[in-house]
């Protein structure tokens, strides 16, 4: 699990005397999606962005409690700025997120020279609670609540790709996953203020947007209506088609899919829907359905195998990837390499793999069975390898092919060079010459690949 930064203002922000912040994010798309939130109501109330960390007037951890190991980095970095705390009183030091939902006052206790710690839920309140703060409140802001619209305020990563949150919270109740205790009930929002919000950002030149959600297709169940068909009038497929015809946007993508809600109608809109790209994000967790079952998923792995199926019959080229957990409790060595041989049958082009990590309040984490460390590293080890030598099989189908790459700023590691996205999600490096552009949409020959990146030349 990653942290990263919110990269500098693309636009000067007045200073009036509040001063900087820093930002680090951890963990989903969703927490990245909260800070550009956040990051855009400090602005507004008048704060400028750090030009490092330990300069910064106030310090704002957006932590993340799915795996134990982002927890506890979360520590390590809080440790850091308490210390300095003592020393700077003025410093305002604020917790979000998760990590933040789930200890709420004990996080207080273990850190007292925190001023704010604060729920995901709450992240568009960030300008109230500081307030309090302004006025001596040591605040910790973790019960439910009803997530206000705010589609003005976030201050963006980029200036080419955006996220738009539909859907926040988690009604699932899998038994290994903190989410549904931290991010709350699920709230859909209205597919209008949906539609308001990506024709803002496309006409701010924004020319792709993903949507977001912790589970993407439950969208709308929260919301009344039924179709004269009998169905809920509004869905994630439904969606789709209200956002499609935005103009001046080239590409929509969306995530995180459950399988138990992945219908036929959704694969078919992707099909017919240009702008949707053909990429899908699903994950499985498992190759067995006794383990599934004992996660409470909800389907099994038949039901996920037609659903590729299903993909791959409209869209041929399409890329999947997906999540998974290994060394679950009570997992045995067949049923694990039962998941091994469903990433060899499926073909991903990427999966993202864990060890299973028990998380406080989630059943699975009670259960006698745990298994050891030893089998996990190993499991974990295992699958990885396999992983990237699918993901190297799947890189094959690229070579020698000319795919169309939205530019999306310059490499790094190579100011020579741009980089991009294949509409299927592949990151793709070719030499940008000073013609090519944040924004750009290039036709680019593919002469090299690697499992989980490609690099060509443009043509044209």
């Amino acid at each position: 699990m990653t942290a990263t930064q919110l990269s500098a203002p693309t636009t000067p922000v007045a200073d009036n005397g509040r001063g900087s912040y820093w930002i680090t994010t951890f963990g989903c798309q969703m927490n990245k999606a909260d800070s550009e939130r956040m990051a855009g109501i400090l602005e507004s109330m008048g704060y400028r962005e750090a030009q490092a960390e330990l300069e910064a007037d106030l310090v704002l951890y957006n932590t993340c409690t799915i795996r134990d190991n982002a927890e506890q980095k979360v520590y390590s970095y809080l440790g850091r700025q308490a210390q300095r705390k003592r020393t700077n009183p003025n410093l305002t030091l604020v917790v979000a997120g998760c990590v933040a939902q789930q200890e709420g006052e004990s996080l207080l206790r273990r850190v007292p020279e925190l001023d704010l710690v604060m729920g995901p839920q709450h992240a568009n309140r960030l300008d109230v609670l500081l307030a309090q703060v302004e006025q001596g409140q040591q605040v910790v802001a973790t019960e439910e609540h009803h997530i206000l619209e705010d589609i003005t305020t976030a201050r963006r990563d980029s200036t080419i790709c955006g996220w738009v949150n539909v859907i926040y919270g988690c009604n699932e109740r899998c038994t290994y996953c903190v989410v549904p205790s931290v991010r709350g009930r699920e709230q859909s929002r209205l597919p209008e203020a949906i539609k308001l919000e990506m024709e803002g950002l496309a006409a701010q030149g924004f020319k792709e947007i993903t949507l977001l959600g912790q589970n993407i297709d439950a969208y709308g169940r929260d919301l009344p209506g039924i179709t004269p068909e009998g169905r809920r009038q509004h869905t994630l497929t439904d969606l789709l088609h209200h956002v499609h015809n935005v103009e001046g946007l080239e590409r929509i993508r969306f995530a995180t899919s459950h399988p138990r809600y992945f219908t036929e109608r959704l694969i078919d809109a992707c099909a017919e829907l240009p702008k949707v790209c053909e990429h899908f994000h699903i994950p499985f967790q498992s190759g067995d359905d006794e383990l599934l079952k004992a996660m409470a998923r909800g389907y099994t792995v038949d039901r996920y195998r037609r659903i590729i199926e299903r993909i791959r019959e409209r869209m041929p080229d399409a890329s999947i990837s997906a999540d998974v957990i290994v060394a679950f409790p009570g997992e045995t060595d067949a049923q694990y390499r039962r998941t091994l041989d469903l990433i060899e049958e499926i073909g991903f082009d990427q999966v993202n793999t864990a060890a299973y990590s028990p998380r406080p309040n989630t059943p699975a984490a009670d259960w006698p069975n745990q298994l050891s460390e030893e089998v996990k590293v190993e499991r974990l080890r295992e699958i990885n390898a396999v992983v990237e030598r699918v993901a190297r099989e799947r890189s094959a189908r690229y070579s020698g092919r000319t795919e169309q790459v939205l530019v999306e700023g310059i490499n790094p590691k190579d100011p020579e060079q741009v980089m991009g996205r294949t509409r299927t999600n592949r990151l793709t490096f070719f030499a940008g010459n000073g013609r090519w552009h944040a924004g750009d949409l290039v036709d680019v020959r593919i002469e090299e690949v690697r499992p989980f990146s490609l690099s060509g030349c443009a043509v044209g």
